[in-house]
C-alpha cells in the first residue's frame, strides 16, 4: 500500500485480516473517516442502537469468523457505554478492536466537556492501546491487531482523533502472520503426559473454549474415541464433541451435576480449558491433571501434573498415538449421560411452559429446517435448560457469555450470527431481564433483515437472583416486575411478534417464525417453579 491517511491504513489492515463488517454508533470525528475508508474496501458498517451491543456483535463476529471484531464509538459517553461489550471480549476471549474518537493535547488544554482518560478506563480489560499519532501509525496498528489475535485473545483500544485519522503516513511493511500458540509442546512434558495416559484406566476429557477450532475439534474427537472415555465440555465448548456422540456426557461448570462422572476418573485431561469459565468453587477432584492449552493461565483452579502449553492439536495427536481404551463401558457412559440429563429435567406445575419445554419444542421444530439454527443464550436461570437440552453438533452451535456471564448478550450475538451466516437462522434464548437491557436492538434486527428468532422466557423476574433471595429466606424485593408484552413491542418496531401461553400456541408461533423472512420474536409465558431444583442439581 502506498502512503495514505491513517484511516485508510486501518481499513486496509482490517480488510487484509478478513474483516467484512463493523458495528457501532459513530460520532462526528474520526468515526466518519473510518466508516468511509472501510466502505471503499467493501467493509460494511452496521449502525446499532447501543454501543455495548455493538461491541457484543463485533466480538461474536470475531468468534464465528476467526477475524478481528471491529466496533466504532464516539469519545466520552460512547466509549463508556461500550465498556460491558469490551469486558465481554476480554473475559470471554474474543479478538476485538475498539476504534473510538479522542481529544488532542491542544484540546485538553482548555476542554473538559466529555473528557476523561479513556485508556485508563479500559486499561484493566485491554490487551493494548494506542493513539496512532506518529509516523509509525500503520506499524502501531498492525502490532495492536497482532496483540488482539495472540492467545488468550482479547480487545485492544485505538483512541483516534480526527487529526490523527487524516494524517498521511508511510506504507507499512506487513509482517508474515504468526501464531503465538503454534510452538509445539516440549518433548519432556509430552513423555510425562504419555506415561500418565498409558497407565490410566479411567481417563476423562474436559474440553474448553480453546478447543473450538475445526482442527482441534477433529483431533480431540479422535483422542476421545481412542480412549473410549467420557467427555464433558464447558458452555463455550458446546458442540466440540457432538451431543449425540455416545461418549458425550454433558456440561462442565465445576458444579455438582458432573461430579458423578469426573469423580470416577483416575486421570483428567483438560483440553483448551480456560479457567475463566468455571464457577467460583474449589476444584473437587484428586485425580492428576494434564493441562493442554494454548497458554499458561496464571490463576487456575488446579495445579496440573503435566502442562502442555503451545499448539494444542499437535499435543493431542501425540497423545492419541499411545491412547487405548480403558475400563469405561458403553453402558456406564449411557447411564451417566441419562442421569445428568434427568437431574436437570422438570415439568411445568403452573400456568405457562417450563424452560425445558421451550428449548426442547424449539429444537424439535428446528430439526425440520434445512440447517440447524445457531443459538445465542443470555445469562439467567433459563440458560440451564438452553445449554442442557439444545442439541449442539459442531463448535459455535451455541454462543454464550460464560466468562463475564453478562446479560444483554443473546440478542446482539444472534444478530451478529445471522449477518455472518445469513442462510442459517439464529435463535436468541433470552430472559425478560436481559432483553430489557438491549430491547432497542430488536430495531437493529428489523432494519438489517437479520434472520433472528428471539425467544423470550417471560417469567416476570430476575429469576436467578430471585432464587438466591428465596434461598436466603429474604422478603421478595427488587427482583420482580409485571410481565410485559414483548410481542407488541416487536410489532411496534416493524417485526413479527407472537405471545404464547401454552404448548399449542408455542408450536404455531415457532412454525410462523421459522417460515417467514427477517426477524421474529416469541414471547413465552414461563412457569419458573422448577428453577430452584434445577439450580441445586447443577451447582449444589
Amino acid at each position: 500500500m502506498s502512503d495514505a491517511t491513517v484511516a485508510r491504513h486501518i481499513a486496509a489492515a482490517l480488510a487484509r485480516h478478513g474483516v467484512r463488517r463493523m458495528f457501532g454508533v459513530p460520532g462526528g470525528g474520526s468515526s466518519l473517516d473510518l466508516i468511509e475508508a472501510a466502505a471503499d474496501l467493501g467493509i460494511e458498517f452496521v449502525l446499532t442502537r447501543n454501543e455495548s451491543a455493538a461491541l457484543m456483535m463485533a466480538a461474536a463476529t470475531a468468534e464465528l469468523s476467526g477475524t478481528p471484531g471491529v466496533a466504532i464509538t464516539t469519545k466520552g459517553p460512547g466509549t463508556a457505554n461500550g465498556t460491558n461489550g469490551f469486558a465481554y471480549a476480554a473475559i470471554d476471549r474474543a479478538p476485538l478492536v475498539l476504534l473510538t474518537d479522542g481529544f488532542t493535547a491542544a484540546e485538553t488544554a482548555f476542554v473538559t466537556h466529555q473528557v476523561f482518560d479513556q485508556q485508563a478506563l479500559l486499561a484493566p480489560l485491554a490487551k493494548g492501546a494506542g493513539r496512532l499519532e506518529g509516523e509509525d501509525a500503520a506499524d502501531e496498528f498492525e502490532a495492536l491487531l497482532k496483540l488482539a489475535l495472540t492467545p488468550p485473545f482479547g480487545p485492544v483500544l485505538v483512541e483516534l482523533t480526527s487529526e490523527a485519522a487524516k494524517n498521511v503516513v508511510r506504507a507499512v511493511a506487513v509482517p508474515a502472520p504468526t501464531n503465538a500458540s503454534a510452538v509445539d509442546p516440549a518433548l519432556g512434558p509430552l513423555d510425562a503426559a504419555r506415561s500418565l495416559l498409558v497407565t490410566a484406566r479411567r481417563p476423562v476429557l474436559i474440553l474448553g473454549l480453546e478447543s473450538r477450532s475445526a482442527v482441534i475439534a477433529t483431533a480431540v474427537r479422535r483422542l476421545a474415541e481412542s480412549l473410549a472415555c467420557p467427555v464433558l465440555v464447558t458452555y463455550k465448548a458446546m458442540g466440540v464433541m457432538p451431543d449425540a456422540h455416545p461418549q458425550f456426557i454433558g456440561g462442565f461448570t465445576s458444579g455438582v451435576a458432573e461430579y458423578e462422572t469426573v469423580s470416577r476418573a483416575d486421570l483428567i485431561l483438560l483440553v483448551g480449558f480456560d479457567p475463566v469459565e468455571l464457577l467460583r468453587q474449589r476444584w473437587r477432584y484428586s485425580a492428576p491433571v494434564i493441562d493442554i492449552a494454548a497458554v499458561r493461565h496464571a490463576v487456575h483452579y488446579v495445579e496440573p501434573a503435566v502442562a502442555l502449553h503451545g499448539a494444542i492439536a499437535p499435543a493431542i495427536e501425540a497423545l492419541t498415538d499411545v491412547a487405548r481404551p480403558g475400563d469405561w463401558t458403553g453402558d456406564e457412559l449411557s447411564q451417566l449421560k441419562r442421569g445428568m440429563r434427568a437431574a436437570l429435567r422438570y415439568e411445568s406445575h403452573g400456568p405457562g411452559l417450563s424452560p425445558q419445554q421451550v428449548v426442547e419444542i424449539a429444537a424439535a421444530a428446528a430439526a425440520q429446517l434445512p440447517a440447524l439454527p445457531r443459538i445465542a443464550v443470555d445469562a439467567g436461570a433459563h440458560m440451564f435448560s438452553a445449554m442442557a437440552f439444545w442439541p449442539s453438533a459442531a463448535p459455535f452451535d451455541a454462543l454464550i457469555s460464560n466468562g463475564l456471564a453478562t446479560m444483554a448478550f443473546a440478542l446482539p450475538a444472534a444478530i451478529a450470527s445471522a449477518l455472518q451466516q445469513p442462510e442459517r437462522i439464529a435463535i436468541a434464548f433470552t430472559g425478560d431481564g436481559g432483553l430489557f437491557m438491549c430491547l432497542a436492538e430488536l430495531s437493529t434486527a428489523v432494519e438489517t433483515g437479520a434472520r433472528v428468532v428471539t425467544i423470550v422466557f417471560n417469567d416476570g423476574a430476575l429469576s436467578l437472583i430471585d432464587i438466591k433471595q428465596q434461598q436466603r429466606r429474604l422478603p421478595t424485593r427488587g427482583v420482580r416486575w409485571q410481565r410485559p408484552d414483548f410481542a407488541a413491542v416487536m410489532r411496534g418496531l416493524g417485526g413479527r411478534g407472537y405471545r404464547v401461553e401454552d404448548e399449542a400456541g408455542y408450536r404455531d408461533a415457532l412454525a410462523a417464525a421459522f417460515s417467514g423472512a427477517g426477524p421474529a420474536l416469541i414471547d413465552v409465558v414461563i412457569d419458573p417453579t422448577g428453577y430452584t431444583d434445577q439450580l441445586k442439581a447443577l451447582r449444589g
